[in-house]
């Protein structure tokens, strides 16, 4: 039935060719265990967890599926150099929103929840043993990716271009997943920061599947059967599926969020550094309109939030996301609302049909 994904279904122990991405902030275990019961690779980001949740989560997981496989999701960025020069600017970008609201533009605000793949969380992966731990942004030094791989876990992470690709796989990747530009949420781009470098989904696929020699996983613009064929046809031997499992009653999205992805037709995305600092691709909300969606002054990942986060937590009170991402690829037309076990059916069974006619 899926003779071209034969490879990584036996390296993830999966049924079916899906991957659900790790969607921080989106999602909990009910969406991962949903997928992971379907046949699916369930996954949970635990780069915005700290290690009692991340702990927590896996526990429920695995007594919720089982055997299932699990892939847990780190950040492997590298902290940004604090300038303080650029962060005063971008408080002052921001002041008006914080007169308008009656905040002090001069409280003191947390730290980013976005800490990256470290020595806790690396000895907390030693312990739960997930089958398959994938990282955003790179990896993390070969140290911590030599510990990975010498408890059983299965590496896997994002590249954007044929050059980050090779990169991983010469890391000792098992698997590369080859983000397109359509992508919701963060780009995965870590060799370089200039967005014109990046393209396509259905451009990138047969590059990196004809560089590299482990399995590749299509992510970006992944939303129905005809694009997960489309994938598999261009040299994928599995997809990885965000934005479609928003739809899902199971996703952990606000009212305004889900009313976007509902009007997605209409709602249009864009790429945008505004709200955490590093490029997202989203709905545009009044700060991404205001602001951006791209600025300069921006602090890198994860300190642009810091300052928003007086804003969102205002504005998500009075049942706002003005200042709240709201990711989304785009291919978010093609979504439709069902439970995220029906989903991942109908779009295996649905894809298969279509591999099944192109074959004949």
């Amino acid at each position: 039935m899926w003779s071209s994904t034969r490879r990584i279904l036996d390296l993830f122990g999966i049924t079916v060719p899906v991957v659900q991405a790790p969607m921080a902030g989106a999602m909990d275990t009910t969406l991962a265990i949903a997928v992971a019961r379907a046949g699916g690779l369930g996954s949970l980001p635990a780069g915005m967890l700290n290690t009692d949740q991340i702990h927590d989560q896996t526990v429920e997981f695995r007594k919720q599926t089982g055997v299932k496989p699990l892939n847990l999701n780190f950040f492997a960025y590298a902290p940004p150099v604090p300038n303080n020069a650029r962060e005063d600017a971008w408080r002052e970008k921001l002041r008006r929103y914080y007169e308008e609201f009656g905040i002090d533009p001069n409280v003191a605000v947390a730290g980013a929840n976005r800490e990256p793949f470290g020595e806790r969380q690396c000895e907390l992966v030693e312990a739960l043993k997930p089958e398959i731990v994938s990282f955003h942004y790179g990896l993390p030094g070969s140290a911590l990716v030599e510990r990975i791989k010498a408890v059983g876990c299965k590496l896997i992470s994002s590249a954007t271009t044929v050059a980050e690709a090779r990169f991983l796989e010469s890391r000792g990747c098992d698997a590369i997943i080859a983000q397109g530009l359509e992508a919701g949420g963060h780009r995965g781009m870590f060799l370089t920061e200039d967005l014109s470098t990046q393209i396509g989904t259905f451009a990138l696929v047969p590059q990196i599947a004809d560089a590299v020699t482990v399995p590749v996983i299509a992510s970006g613009a992944i939303a129905d059967a005809r694009t997960i064929a489309a994938a598999l046809l261009l040299g994928a031997s599995a997809v990885q599926i965000g934005t479609a499992y928003l739809f899902c009653s199971e996703a952990k999205i606000t009212p305004s969020h889900r009313a976007a992805l509902k009007d997605s037709a209409h709602a249009v995305t864009m790429l945008t550094n505004v709200l955490t600092g590093r490029p997202a691709r989203g709905f545009a909300n009044r700060l991404v309109r205001e602001l951006g969606p791209m600025s300069e002054i921006a602090p890198g990942f994860p300190l642009a939030s810091v300052a928003i986060a007086p804003l969102q937590k205002y504005a998500q009170a009075r049942g706002s996301d003005d200042f709240s991402p709201m990711w989304a690829g785009q291919a978010a037309a093609l979504g439709r609302e069902a439970s995220a076990f029906e989903l991942t059916n109908q779009l295996v069974e649905d894809a298969n049909e279509l591999l099944r006619r192109a074959s004949q």
